[in-house]
């Protein structure tokens, strides 16, 4: 954020909040009603977890008439303030998802998220939304998926997926 010389806080506060109150309104990516719907019918519990406020995440799911395919929705306030990527934050959610690491996977568009949990325990997904590469300094994620719809068919099978393998 950039502030010009002689502007008062307060003007750098209602440009963060202006920031933030439209995220919430801004339009989901194409395959992501389809996937979220797959992965929910197939039986994956899904969950977000956010460094933001949990509040303004169950905004997005429920404008998009997803409400009912997220079990919940939680913010590091529940880790103690930790935020991602500190393993706090991804042990909170494990918790919270009353599961171990290892069956809980993290699900991102970024890389230091990936890395992150995949410290923690949780195995990992990563959404690749452009074509930049993955860094060779983060762990690797367990998928590569390009979107939800993409993921959903990796995860129960479908065409290429692994339980259609043999």
């Amino acid at each position: 954020m950039l502030a010009q010389e002689g502007t008062a806080g307060h003007d750098a506060d209602r440009a963060v909040e202006h920031v933030l109150g439209g995220l919430p309104g801004l339009p989901l990516h194409p395959d992501v009603s389809e996937g979220v719907t797959a992965l929910h019918a197939s039986g994956h519990r899904l969950l977000t977890l956010t460094n933001g406020s949990a509040d303004t995440t169950r905004t997005v799911p429920t404008r998009a008439g997803l409400a009912d395919r997220c079990e919940t929705h939680l913010d590091v306030q529940g880790a103690g303030g930790r935020w991602k990527p500190a393993p706090d934050a991804y042990a909170y959610a494990v918790r919270a998802a009353g599961a171990e690491a290892r069956a809980v996977m993290l699900v991102s568009v970024h890389p230091w998220d990936i890395d992150g949990a995949a410290r923690a325990g949780l195995a990992t997904a990563w959404v690749r939304r452009t074509p930049v590469p993955y860094p060779a300094s983060r762990r690797p994620p367990d998928l590569v998926a390009t979107g939800f719809t993409d993921l959903a068919r990796q995860l129960d099978g479908g065409p290429g997926g692994p339980r259609s393998a043999g």
